[in-house]
């Protein structure tokens, strides 16, 4: 897959294919929908496919901390993308000049000029260019002016449930884990590099892989149980807090990763954090040992889980 960082970077041999815009946070099953009517418009035309996306994505841009919590990092989407084949992904640095710019100049820029497209898909309500001003219809009319064809791509629902970024937020929030993971396809997950802590879950007899979140806000608050990929004898069992560690005076998010009966260094190592069930919200304790005992039950919480699964 090619990654292209910013319009500046795009050469003549990105000219021409079949595209797509939008944020795909979550790369959901609405966004895999999208993804397959691409490639198969790829195949027809015998053109490659690709994604153009934005960073940071526009919400941040304008809301900063206010931005709805992102599911996942640019480097989680570009796995994800790598999945559904696509072959090209363009990267746009979401600026003060691109949030200014005219939807028409958009599609001069970027979609004729720059890509050539021969087809777009996006969803129904997509909106672009400054002010939000630019919609189907004006991509409908250009596509005609252009001979790039448009393609609306309607709404995905599962089980009456719209399929959404900002739906699966909600249950994430709300400690709905199936739901989530029912609208994506798959169990919601994080990934990072296992970096060095404070060494506190050691002295707490409980020692952790931690994992910085990188990004302003996180979907997901508490303590679950989760499975662990990239570790030996992977999948592992787990519990995890994600949250800033009040007890211990925390400030910063942090992803906290209790590998069951698990000995050795993950130091440095890519891992990825399927969460499958909410055991209790992040507190604040008294005392340490208050949280010491309260992190054994949470761990006991885990091993009855995970014992259910084996059992059947």
């Amino acid at each position: 897959m090619d990654f292209i960082r910013g319009l500046h970077n795009l050469k003549p041999g990105h000219h021409g294919c079949v595209a797509t815009i939008g944020n795909f946070d979550g790369v959901h099953l609405g966004h895999q929908a999208v993804l397959g009517q691409l490639s198969e418009k790829a195949a027809e035309l015998k053109l490659p496919t690709t994604v153009i996306i934005f960073e940071p994505q526009p919400q941040e841009y304008f809301a900063g901390e206010k931005a709805p919590a992102r599911l996942m990092r640019l480097r989680e989407k570009l796995q994800a993308f790598r999945r559904y084949a696509v072959d090209r992904v363009l990267c746009l640095y979401f600026t003060e000049q691109l949030a200014s710019m005219p939807a028409e100049e958009f599609i001069r820029q970027v979609l004729i000029d720059g890509l050539g497209i021969r087809y777009l898909a996006v969803g129904s309500d997509f909106r672009f260019g400054h002010r939000r001003m630019g919609d189907i219809d004006t991509l409908t009319r250009a596509g005609e002016q252009n001979g790039f064809q448009v393609a609306t791509m309607h709404n995905v629902n599962i089980d009456g449930i719209r399929v959404s970024s900002t739906r699966i937020r909600q249950a994430l929030a709300a400690g709905e884990l199936a739901t989530a993971e029912k609208l994506l396809g798959r169990p919601y997950h994080m990934s990072g590099n296992v970096v060095h802590g404070d060494k506190r879950g050691r002295v707490l007899g409980v020692p952790t892989a931690n994992i910085y979140l990188h990004r302003q806000n996180s979907p997901l608050h508490g303590v679950y149980v989760v499975e662990v990929f990239g570790v030996p004898g992977e999948p592992r069992p787990a519990a995890a807090n994600v949250g800033t560690r009040p007890t211990v005076g925390g400030t910063r998010s942090l992803l906290e990763v209790h590998i069951l009966d698990f000995e050795g260094s993950l130091y440095g190592r890519h891992v990825r954090v399927d969460f499958l069930h909410k055991i209790r919200d992040e507190e604040r304790f008294s005392s340490l040992e208050i949280l010491k005992e309260h992190i054994k039950k949470d761990i006991t919480q885990a091993r009855a889980y995970f014992a259910r699964l084996a059992g059947g």
